[in-house]
C-alpha cells in the first residue's frame, strides 16, 4: 500500500514538473492569457468609441426602391442645429426623411451640394444634438484602426442603432489614378479601407478614428468596370471640411438669392433663348438632362451636349427641370451665367455668354 501510494505521489510530481517545464518551453501558451485579457480590453475600448459614433449617425430615406436602386443611405451630424452631411446620390431626388438614433424623424432641406465632392449637407429642425466636430489636422496614417458606422442594407429601422464595422486604413491613394476603370466624377485623395463598409446604404455613414474623432465619410459605391471588382473606401474628411464649412455658413447655396427677382419672359433666359431642348418632363421631379441642342445658340457656342446633366446654376442646385426653368427667369437675357454639368463621370463648369 505504502509503495503504491509513493508511486501516485511520484507520477504526480513528474507531471506538474512536466507542465512546468512544458509552459517554460512554449512562452506563447504562457503569454496566451495576457493576451487574451489586451484582446478583452481593446474589445471593450471599440465597444465604448462606438456608441456616441452611432449617436451622430442618421438613417435617411428618399428616391429609389427600384432594383439596384436602394431608396437609403446613411448621414452624420456635423452641428448642434441639425446639419447632417451625407452623399450627394439619387436618394436627394426627392424631399429626404432623416431618422436620429433616438427614433425621431425629420423633414429634411438639402441645404447645398459639391458635386465635385458628392457631398450634400441637409439641414433638420431639432437642436441640442450630439455631433461631431470637423476637427483639423487629424493624423491619419496607414494601418490606423478606424470604425466605419452606417445603416448599411437598410438594416436600421426607428430608434435601432447603426451599423459598426472594424477595420483599419489598409492604404492612402487618389482616385484620378484609376481613371476610366472607377466612374465617378471625384478625383481627390481616399482613404481605402480593410473592411467591407461600401455597402447598399451605407453611402453617406461615417468613419471614425480609436479616440471616436470622425475622420472621413463612407463614399459612394465604386466598381471597377474592368475587373468587377468593389472599392471599399472613404472621403478623408480634411478634403470635405472646407466645403461642409461653406455650405453652413451660406456661402454655397441652393435657394435664389432676395434680390434674384422674376424678369418679364421677354426679359429672362429660357430655353428657347439658349437654343437647349430638355429630355420630356413626365415625372414629378425630371432631372435637367439635355435632349438636343440648336445649332448656333448659346448652349452650342458653350459646347453643352446632348446627356450632360445640369446641376448647378450660379452654385445654386438644380433638383428637376422646374427649378431650372424658375432659376433661368431671374437672369435678364443680356447677362451671363454659369451651369455645372455631369457628362459621363465628369463634373464641368460652363459659361454662358451673350
Amino acid at each position: 500500500m505504502r509503495n503504491g501510494l509513493a508511486g501516485l505521489i511520484c507520477l504526480a510530481a513528474a507531471a506538474m514538473l512536466s507542465a512546468s517545464h512544458a509552459a517554460a518551453q512554449d512562452p506563447a501558451a504562457a503569454a496566451a492569457p495576457v493576451q487574451q485579457a489586451a484582446n478583452d480590453s481593446e474589445q471593450q475600448n471599440w465597444t465604448e468609441q462606438s456608441r456616441p459614433a452611432q449617436q451622430r449617425v442618421a438613417k435617411i430615406y428618399g428616391a429609389g426602391g427600384l432594383r439596384g436602386l436602394e431608396a437609403y443611405q446613411s448621414g452624420f451630424l456635423v452641428s448642434p442645429e441639425g446639419h447632417l452631411v451625407t452623399a450627394w446620390s439619387y436618394v436627394l431626388d426627392v424631399a429626404p426623411i432623416v431618422i436620429l438614433d433616438d427614433g425621431r424623424r425629420f423633414d429634411a432641406e438639402i441645404v447645398g451640394i459639391e458635386p465635385a465632392l458628392e457631398l450634400a449637407v441637409l439641414k433638420i429642425d431639432a437642436t441640442n444634438l450630439p455631433f461631431f466636430k470637423l476637427e483639423k489636422d487629424l493624423q491619419v496614417q496607414w494601418g490606423d484602426p478606424v470604425l466605419a458606422v452606417s445603416n448599411l442594407f437598410g438594416i436600421a429601422t426607428g430608434n435601432e442603432a447603426a451599423s459598426v464595422m472594424q477595420g483599419s486604413i489598409a492604404g492612402i491613394t487618389k482616385l484620378d489614378a484609376r481613371r476610366g476603370t472607377f466612374k465617378t466624377p471625384y478625383r481627390g485623395k481616399v482613404f481605402l479601407l480593410d473592411l467591407i463598409g461600401n455597402n447598399p446604404g451605407a453611402a453617406g455613414g461615417a468613419v471614425v478614428r480609436y479616440d471616436g474623432k470622425l475622420v472621413g465619410m463612407i463614399g459612394k459605391e465604386l466598381r471597377d468596370s474592368e475587373t468587377g471588382v468593389w472599392l471599399n473606401y472613404a472621403l478623408p474628411l480634411e478634403t470635405l471640411r472646407s466645403a461642409i464649412g461653406d455650405i453652413i455658413a451660406g456661402k454655397v447655396s441652393t435657394k435664389p438669392k432676395e434680390d434674384q427677382l422674376i424678369l418679364p419672359r421677354d426679359q429672362s433666359h429660357n430655353l428657347t433663348t439658349l437654343g437647349l431642348i430638355l429630355v420630356p418632363d413626365v415625372l414629378e421631379s425630371t432631372p435637367a438632362y439635355v435632349d438636343s441642342i440648336k445649332k448656333d445658340s448659346l448652349a452650342a457656342v458653350a459646347k453643352l451636349k446632348p446627356d450632360d446633366l445640369i446641376l448647378l446654376l450660379d452654385g445654386q442646385r438644380i433638383g428637376d427641370q422646374k427649378t431650372f426653368t424658375e432659376l433661368l427667369r431671374r437672369i435678364d437675357r443680356r447677362d451671363a451665367f454659369s451651369l455645372t454639368i455631369q457628362r459621363g463621370s465628369d463634373i464641368l463648369p460652363v459659361r454662358l455668354q451673350p
